[in-house]
């Protein structure tokens, strides 16, 4: 039941809050402003599940351990990594158009990355899954709810500004709702794996925020436009992970629900040190006009 129903609907209201918050101007963003967004994108896309890769690797992780972290590695930024790049008085702009065109792109590289992942492991999940079914499931968990919010938005501007900032609550109640359920379904598995499990998700999490960041800094890029990749690529859309894992073992929800409890920590922490730095110039939230 909740893997079929809930998690699907959990995550499909999460994308269509998404989508509410979009416009055709976020994904052209990435031809107005190509530095800040392609060194993002990069550091999302590439960076992010090459180093889940990595710290999967010197963890030592078993195989389905292993293959959720890279899972949840190459899942795209969250609408929460907008909202703190807010707190934080980050480039809000950038953050949403992050988070738009990888949520896209997650039609290609989660099933990439997954695939990739199954096989370097070494895992039996490759038996159990089709990749083309992942894409098929990707498309329409995420694509298609992200541009019914769109559709909504342009069509409804007015109604959605009035309902926005409920719908976001919504939302984020769903995201808690799906980690607390995910955790609750493998409680015993965590137990036993917790200190692998969480060092490395820790290790993941950290590690991408700091490599994120400073590769921002050194391709000469603002401290505002760095903190919001560097929320990026540490405030994943989990909920996504999560659902696409339950679909094929249980387990491999494991490192997503570990790593959804340790980046609020870890980013609302980053977020309080930036929003002093940041302060010279802040964005508005990213709210529907």
């Amino acid at each position: 039941m909740l893997t079929e129903v809930a998690l699907p609907i959990a995550l499909a209201v999460i994308m269509i809050t998404l989508g509410l918050s979009l416009t055709l101007d976020d994904f052209k963003r990435v031809f107005v402003v190509p530095k800040g967004v392609g060194i993002g994108l990069v550091n999302l896309l590439l960076v992010s599940p090459l180093l889940a890769f990595l710290v999967a690797t010197v963890f030592d992780l078993g195989p389905v351990l292993a293959v959720g972290l890279v899972l949840l590695g190459a899942s795209p930024g969250g609408t929460t990594a907008n909202l703190l790049t807010h707190l934080a008085r980050g480039d809000v702009a950038l953050s949403v158009s992050m988070t738009a065109i990888s949520s896209i792109a997650a039609l290609i590289t989660v099933p990439l990355y997954l695939g990739l992942a199954i096989d370097h492991f070494d895992s039996n999940l490759g038996d159990e899954i089709s990749l083309g079914s992942v894409v098929l499931r990707v498309f329409f968990i995420t694509i298609v709810p992200l541009l019914i919010g769109m559709a909504l938005r342009r069509r409804y501007p007015e109604k959605v500004n009035e309902v926005y900032d409920t719908a976001r609550k919504v939302a984020l109640g769903a995201f808690v709702l799906v980690v607390i359920a995910a955790v609750v379904s493998e409680s015993e598995t965590i137990t036993d794996n917790f200190a692998e499990v969480a060092g490395a998700c820790l290790a993941l999490n950290v590690a991408a925020m700091a490599i994120s960041f400073t590769v921002a800094r050194l391709a000469k890029l603002s401290d505002r436009q760095s903190t919001a990749i560097a929320m990026e690529l540490g405030v994943h859309n989990s909920t996504l992970a999560i659902t696409v894992a339950a679909t094929i073992d249980t387990s491999l929800t494991i490192p997503a629900a570990v790593y959804s409890v340790f980046m609020f920590i870890t980013a609302g922490l980053f977020a309080k040190l930036m929003h002093s730095r940041n302060a010279g110039s802040a964005d508005p939230a990213p709210a529907p006009a």
